[in-house]
This record gives C-alpha cells, structure tokens and sequence, in this order.
C-alpha cells in the first residue's frame, strides 16, 4: 500500500513530492477518493473508540452486578 500526504499543492507518495497542478484529471479524482476513503476510516476509527468506551462501561456494570449477587449468596448462606 502507498502512503501518501497532502500539503497544499503538492503530494508526497512514497518519499516523492508532486506538484497537484501536474497531476491528470485521473490522479486528481484518485486523490479525492483517497481524501474520502481515509475520512471513512476515520469515521469508523472514531465509533470503535465510543463502541469500546461503551463496552468497558457495561462490563464495569456487570462486575459490579455479580458483587452484589456474590454478596447476597454469601449473607443468604449465613442465615
């Protein structure tokens, strides 16, 4: 896979600089679906991130839960 930066006018893929004013209609549509591919990936980065948050939220609750079951069993047991 190619890695790539943008800056201004020029881009950088692989260690090479390029002019974007140089650049075919091709490449430059290329670019914009790169631009809209990596915002994606971001998107989707970002809901994990809130998707685990969420996980490690109820997973809290739960362990939390099941002290309180251990506890009532223990305090059942003693009476």
């Amino acid at each position: 896979m190619s890695e790539y930066t943008q800056k201004e006018n020029v881009i950088t893929v692989d260690g090479r600089d390029f002019n974007t004013t140089d650049l075919s209609e091709h490449a430059k549509e290329q670019l914009v679906n790169l631009d809209f591919v990596d915002e994606q990936i971001m998107q989707r980065n970002n809901e994990i991130q809130i998707i685990d948050s969420a996980r490690l939220m109820y997973s809290s609750v739960l362990k939390s839960e099941l002290v309180k079951v251990i506890t009532e069993s223990k305090n059942k047991t003693k009476k």
